[in-house]
């Protein structure tokens, strides 16, 4: 059976201040999402299955439907803020989706093989799309995952902060312990910091960071389901907390029921946090066109 990507594509991008995930990048007018697919399609993977909003289903549907159609199967999950939360009461003001744990939770039912996940709007590279293939066609189990870590210095913004699931690793390259830092930036000392309720706190330029692309099998959904249950319990009425695909993952490493690999790409990142990434994600695409990395109409 051949591996399915899933693709976050249901946030709301209040930085960004746009739908960017459907914004062109590419020579003819591609998407970053479309340089994904087409890594995976070369790599091997058989479906795409896109996770957004029941509102901006039309809008994606005209768009990739028509490139795709025979070249990959695709289908879609809707992330409602009522969905796997049992009739609980949600705050009439809260709008913000409820996190990519809960994206992935939302997927159960219709991803039943082993799968991929990736932000819809971050550039992943060629090497990452065969390194995730092989491992989920030869090593990953129900006790085995694995998590697609690229070097900190090479994933920062050059306009603001980001967020980076920050691993930590044994000698044997598993998963010991994985921490979402919602606010990393290069100070004006040069050292990269992050920003949390304590204060400021230094972290190693050659950290492997978790940029959302992990491997799974279908096992995994279920330890979002009881992942989110516990979240809701403590965080259910809150405006804007999320539930974490690093909080899910670590969960699992905690409850000892099997291990999270790392498993490192020499791949180039890149992506658009805020509207001044554009520019610099635009020329990076048409240099890799230009060097023949890539057709200058994927779909062509």
């Amino acid at each position: 059976m051949k591996p399915t990507l899933v693709i976050l594509a249901a946030g709301m991008a209040s930085r960004y201040g746009s739908m960017k995930q459907v914004q062109s990048f590419g020579p003819s007018g591609e998407t970053i999402m479309d340089y994904s697919i087409y890594d995976a399609i070369r790599a091997g993977f058989g479906k795409v299955v896109f996770i957004i909003r029941e509102e901006f289903a039309e809008s994606f549907q005209s768009i990739f439907e028509p490139k795709l159609k025979g070249k990959i199967e695709t289908d879609y999950v809707f992330q409602h803020l009522e969905a796997f939360t049992d009739g609980r009461s949600i705050p009439a003001e809260r709008t913000k989706p409820w996190g990519t744990g809960h994206a992935v939770l939302c997927c159960k039912g219709k991803v039943n093989e082993p799968f991929a996940v990736i932000n819809a709007d971050d550039y992943y590279g060629q090497d990452a799309f065969k390194k995730a293939y092989d491992f989920l066609t030869t090593q990953c189990n129900e006790q085995t995952y694995c998590i697609v870590g690229y070097e900190l210095k090479n994933t920062l913004s050059d306009n603001g902060s980001v967020s980076r699931g920050v691993c930590e690793t044994d000698a044997n390259h598993n998963l010991t312990d994985i921490n979402e830092r919602t606010s990393i930036f290069r100070g004006e000392n040069g050292k990269i910091t992050y920003e949390d309720e304590t204060g400021l706190h230094e972290v190693s330029e050659d950290s492997l960071v978790s940029m959302n692309y992990l491997c799974f099998a279908p096992g995994f959904i279920d330890v979002c389901e009881s992942g989110f249950r516990a979240f809701l319990e403590k965080h259910g009425n809150e405006l804007k907390s999320e539930f974490y695909i690093p909080t899910a993952t670590k969960q699992f490493i905690q409850s000892g029921k099997g291990v999270v690999k790392v498993i490192s790409t020499s791949a180039k990142w890149f992506g658009v946090t805020y509207k001044e990434d554009a520019p610099t994600v635009q020329a990076s695409i048409h240099a890799l066109v230009a060097n023949g990395e890539y057709p200058s109409n994927l779909w062509a």
